[in-house]
């Protein structure tokens, strides 16, 4: 039984292919590590256009395969911050899709944490209330959750 429609082949992308994306997610497995070690590093994955002309679409997957989600637009963006960001976006929403939890967590609140740039730098921010203080905090900037 052949399907109506052939899958695009996904393949592994190179390394080098895409170095700001590289670098972010060597970032990111960083983070993973301390948090998620059983599960692997993240990786990235292409996959062709189904339309002629196209470039394809590139995937932040777990190390087994499986991504969900957004995709990395083929140009990839002018500084390492911005890629960063994009990446990190991407990772989430794959572990979450994927292994049904939110990721990271902050240890003090046990909620998922989102990016966002602190003192110039992306950093995890739970949205978690501390005693005496306002609400949120950040616990660790991206790649140093070890730390925290």
């Amino acid at each position: 039984m052949h399907a109506l429609i052939d899958q695009p082949e996904v393949r592994r992308v190179s390394r080098g292919e895409y170095p700001l994306w590289d670098e972010a997610l060597a970032v990111l497995n960083q983070d993973l590590a301390v948090t998620l070690p059983e599960q692997g590093p993240l990786q990235l994955l292409a996959q062709p256009s189904y339309e002629a002309g196209e470039s394809g679409y590139v995937y932040v997957a777990l190390a087994n395969g499986e991504w969900h989600g957004s995709h990395l637009y083929p140009k990839t963006p002018e500084d390492s911050a911005h890629a960063l960001a994009i990446v990190a976006d991407a990772a989430q929403e794959t572990v979450a899709e994927r292994l049904w939890q939110a990721w990271p967590l902050c240890v003090e609140h046990d909620l998922g944490m989102h990016t966002r740039e602190v003192e110039g730098l992306l950093s995890w921010w739970c949205a978690g209330r501390r005693s005496g203080g306002g609400p949120g905090h950040m616990c660790a900037v991206v790649g140093a959750l070890d730390t925290f």
